[in-house]
């Protein structure tokens, strides 16, 4: 029997007016919706080539990528995830998190099922590593999101939760709706994608985050089930189309806390990408299949970030901290004083005005209106 998983949240305030209640009857449970892939192309006897992701799967007919939501039926290469929402939940920006992204807005965030890499420490594995038929799901075409949103008065689409390039099709019809509508499109991602389907996608987002899970192949290799390369590409190309980019690296204790390490990843970095996009170094805590480490101690984020700092990137933060702690928030790189002062996932004091230091004057990088 297959097991199927409770996984939908459907939270929506207006005011102080929750509005679940409007969402369920509307929508029906979601059935196959085959929509044809983008990104693929045709080989011999009925065999496709994915090229959505750098796997870049040879499909044959009638089974299924690596990411087990694209499927070859009849020599063409659809995805069964198209319009499928499994989680739609409204969340503070910080959560992604996006810490020089409209702080304090609020994100309509949706997702489906399915992940292209194999993170064994994966903290959302009830969506990333199941099928869409093992999901329970409604039904919610891009028009009816963009209505949603707009209800829920988020000024920001955010596409998270499972890895958002398995579901591809369904957020480049959205965030191209959302555009139009004055909505912010924001992707949370592992940034393993290949550059073509990730050039189109950035038309329309307005911040990409990318976890950059280690640097160090092996590690890629044997805990992530990807490669570390094509992640390094992402980083470059985001940064260099324009779009809001910020960097998490979640600490996995003896696996990736490695200081020099770490040091070197920071001057890649500043010499690929510059000094002003912001690293946020996380605390793992057991999940999925790796249950048997420890959380990473608070300390070991906390001298991370005085590395990358002296390494001269100026925006470094902590997460999955206990609230207060002094790096979650953002200073003025050059007159030094709290620009944004955090409070977990809260914003208690904003000090940004017009993309500048109201203090020194000094610009800061990001988005702030």
């Amino acid at each position: 029997m297959r097991l199927k998983f409770s996984i939908i949240f459907v939270v929506f305030f207006v005011g102080n007016l929750l509005f679940a209640a409007d969402i369920f009857p509307k929508y029906k449970d979601a059935k196959v919706q085959l929509k044809e892939a983008q990104f693929w192309e045709k080989l011999p006897n009925d065999y496709v080539k994915c090229g959505l992701c750098p796997w870049r799967c040879t499909i044959a007919p009638k089974q299924r990528g690596l990411c087990r939501t694209r499927e070859n039926i009849n020599g063409k290469l659809y995805t069964l995830n198209y319009a499928r929402a499994t989680t739609i939940n409204i969340d503070p920006i910080e959560k992604k998190p996006f810490f020089h992204f409209l702080p304090a807005a609020e994100a309509f965030s949706i997702a489906t099922a399915g992940c292209n890499v194999g993170c064994k420490f994966c903290q959302n594995w009830q969506l990333s590593k199941i099928t869409p038929e093992e999901s329970e799901s409604l039904y919610i075409p891009p028009v009816d999101i963009i209505k949603l949103a707009k209800k829920s008065k988020s000024k920001i689409i955010a596409y998270t939760y499972n890895e958002p390039t398995v579901f591809y099709e369904y957020m480049i019809e959205i965030s191209s709706l959302a555009k139009r509508e004055g909505l912010k499109n924001v992707v949370v991602s592992c940034g393993y994608i290949n550059p073509e389907p990730l050039k189109k996608l950035l038309k329309y987002v307005d911040a990409y985050k990318v976890d950059l899970k280690s640097f160090n192949e092996k590690y890629y290799e044997d805990v992530v089930g990807a490669k570390l390369e094509p992640v390094l590409e992402t980083i470059k190309i985001v940064k260099k189309s324009g779009v809001h980019l910020e960097i998490v690296y979640l600490v996995v204790p003896t696996l990736n806390d490695n200081p020099d390490e770490v040091r070197q990843m920071c001057k890649w970095l500043v010499k690929n990408i510059g000094t002003n996009v912001p690293l946020h170094f996380t605390r793992f805590h057991p999940d999925y299949k790796m249950l048997n480490y420890p959380s990473t101690p608070v300390s070991t984020v906390e001298n991370l970030r005085k590395i990358a700092i002296s390494e001269g990137l100026k925006y470094v933060f902590v997460g999955n901290v206990p609230p207060g702690n002094a790096g979650e928030n953002t200073y003025c790189p050059k007159c030094k004083k709290i620009l944004i002062n955090r409070l977990g996932f809260g914003v208690v004091e904003n000090n940004v005005s017009d993309g500048k230091c109201k203090f020194c004057g000094q610009k800061i990088y990001g988005v702030w209106k």
